[in-house]
């Protein structure tokens, strides 16, 4: 995947992220982890826009590894979203889908970095 593909998809997924986050429950638990979800997926594409213009290997390996840790994140908050019954299922499982495979191709991604000389 291109990296041009890849910011859209993670500016994509933000997008997402943010309305569903929008739709969530307006209590403390629904407020409080829509601002987790919005901060960490937004989190995704910024960094990795960051990645893409990194200036050294080390830096490139260093902004990849905050976007594995906030897809994963996301992750985190969509299936808690699930456990704690705040939204169906199935409005849910897309975006948990592409978080996991945002978080795979992330750490493959950093994977690969780390063995190029």
């Amino acid at each position: 995947m291109k990296n041009e593909e890849l910011k859209n998809r993670t500016k994509k997924f933000a997008h997402r992220c943010v309305k569903l986050a929008l739709e969530l429950p307006n209590g403390q638990l629904g407020k409080h982890i829509a601002g987790q979800l919005i901060r960490c997926s937004t989190s995704v594409a910024a960094n990795y826009r960051a990645s893409c213009i990194a200036q050294s290997k080390a830096s490139f390996i260093s902004k990849l590894s905050i976007v594995l840790e906030e897809a994963d994140e996301s992750s985190f908050w969509l299936e808690f979203i699930v456990d704690e019954q705040l939204m169906k299922t199935n409005l849910v499982a897309p975006l948990l889908n592409e978080a996991k495979e945002l978080t795979a191709i992330f750490y493959a991604s950093r994977k690969t970095a780390k063995k190029k000389n």
